[in-house]
């Protein structure tokens, strides 16, 4: 049998590779449960006060939470009075929306016209007031905007589950719910007030020919 120089059998360095790679790689492996890294709550000793868990930098807002509008984002003016305006313009898209989240979030309660008539109302939870009762109706938009956010009496804050736009839109929707069940004769154009009191429309009647039929 031939053999190479001594030290140099391609056979062996070849094996001694392999065996070195298959170490490499199963000290690489590691599952994503097993990485270095604190539960929540969990206690440390790297620091003073043994929290793992470290507060935010002095002075500093994490991304996307910079709140440069009261009005906004607080649904009050400098004055610390609540805002009576929307912060953009309600269109057609913000109302769409707007009915999307109020019956996802707010109908448990109160109902999908706002009287507090909701499902768990009816099971026996707390009763909010109805949002067309004078004291309600005649609330400032900013009010509403405030008690979604940190909640009031029995019902919770929903900043976590409702980003500040849908606030917006849900109080949109609200005021046409408030108008739905509100509405006066001037509230309505002009030029369509006299299809109020129109007579149906002829198709609706039963014409001569039908009449004879059923004689």
């Amino acid at each position: 049998m031939l053999r190479t120089e001594r030290g140099k059998n391609p056979r062996v360095m070849f094996l001694a590779v392999l065996a070195v790679m298959v170490l490499v790689g199963a000290g690489c492996k590691q599952k994503m449960s097993y990485q270095p890294r604190y539960d929540p709550l969990e206690r440390t000793d790297s620091f003073e006060n043994k929290a793992s868990a470290r507060p935010l930098v002095a002075g500093t807002v994490p991304r996307g939470f910079l709140r440069e509008n009261p009005e906004v984002f607080l649904g009050r003016k400098a004055t610390g009075e609540y805002v009576t305006d929307f912060p953009f313009p309600i269109t057609e898209a913000v109302m769409k929306r707007g009915k999307e989240r109020y019956e996802i979030y707010c109908t448990t309660c109160h109902g999908f016209a706002g009287y507090a008539n909701g499902m768990i109302v009816q099971r026996g939870f707390s009763k909010p007031p109805s949002f067309h009762e004078d004291v309600t109706r005649n609330k400032a938009n900013g009010y509403y905007f405030s008690v979604i956010t940190n909640g009031y009496g029995a019902m919770p804050g929903h900043a976590h589950q409702i980003p500040v736009s849908d606030r917006w839109a849900i109080i949109a929707y609200l005021r046409a719910l408030q108008l739905s069940q509100n509405a006066r004769l001037e509230d309505v154009p002009a030029d369509k007030r006299s299809q109020l009191d129109a007579p149906p429309a002829a198709a609706h009647e039963p014409t001569s020919h039908t009449q004879g039929a059923h004689k």
